[in-house]
């Protein structure tokens, strides 16, 4: 097992803006022994989980982990469902839109819709975001109790941005609003001058659980068109959680 996970400790380490690593940028990032991490990289390209970029010495993910990751994608009967309803959305108003998950503390970009107007605005897909400190994490964060979210955020919480919960009552406040209204928002969190609107879907037979945002300036959207997003999301995202039995949408009918 040791094996394993220093393995997936070395996967974790490339990113959207990480996309190549040398031996020395995964010493430095991992603070692991130099000649063990240069023999686990080498077992992880003779396995044909990572490769040399031409030319160089530096290891990126294979073609067998974005093989991997195609059918992942095409496994979750969830997951699909939640994209083409992203894809619909970011077609019908024009911006960009994504599918997310959470890992761990983080939440990930899993699928990616870009917007068609003119001023865009995201975030790259894969880069990871502290889950208190976006709408998606906030929409999947408060479908766990309070005690589940202190363990996975232990304080002092360390927002990147003033418009984040500065700790973790604000943030507990923030989660139970998300649980009475269904949805979660961000304003420049993230990003500067970009919004976000966020509610997520879970699967009652799989307990895969994911998170169907928009984004969007801030400048340029009225409250008008903001509700009209919001509302088009949430009939959306009803409609699958009604079609997977989604216990958490149950849970809230009921009340």
């Amino acid at each position: 097992m040791t094996i394993l996970a220093n393995a997936a400790d070395v996967l974790r380490c490339f990113t959207s803006q990480r996309l190549e690593l040398t031996l020395t940028d995964v010493v430095a990032i991992l603070g692991t022994p130099k000649s063990s991490t240069s023999r686990l990289l080498r077992a992880m390209r003779d396995a044909g989980l990572l490769e040399l970029a031409p030319g160089s010495r530096r290891y990126r993910p294979s073609i067998l982990l974005f093989e991997l990751g195609q059918t992942y994608r095409r496994a979750s009967t969830l997951l699909t469902r939640a994209d083409e309803a992203v894809g619909r959305l970011s077609r019908r108003f024009g911006h960009t839109g994504y599918v997310s998950v959470m890992d761990g503390a983080d939440v990930v970009g899993v699928a990616h819709h870009e917007g068609s107007s003119t001023l865009r605005v995201g975030t790259p897909i894969g880069r990871r975001l502290a889950a208190f400190a976006s709408s998606t994490g906030r929409s999947l964060l408060a479908r766990r109790t309070d005690a589940e979210v202190r363990a996975l955020h232990p304080e002092p919480l360390r927002p990147a941005s003033p418009h984040s919960p500065q700790d973790m009552n604000a943030l507990l406040a923030l989660l139970a609003e998300v649980r009475r209204q269904g949805f979660a928002i961000s304003l420049e969190e993230a990003n500067p001058g970009v919004g976000g609107l966020a509610v997520a879907v879970g699967d009652r037979a799989t307990g895969e659980e994911f998170s169907l945002n928009l984004v969007y300036p801030v400048a340029t959207v009225s409250a008008s068109e903001r509700q009209a997003m919001l509302n088009a999301l949430l009939a959306e995202a009803l409609e699958i959680a009604t079609m997977v039995d989604d216990p958490w949408h149950a849970a809230r009918k009921a009340a």
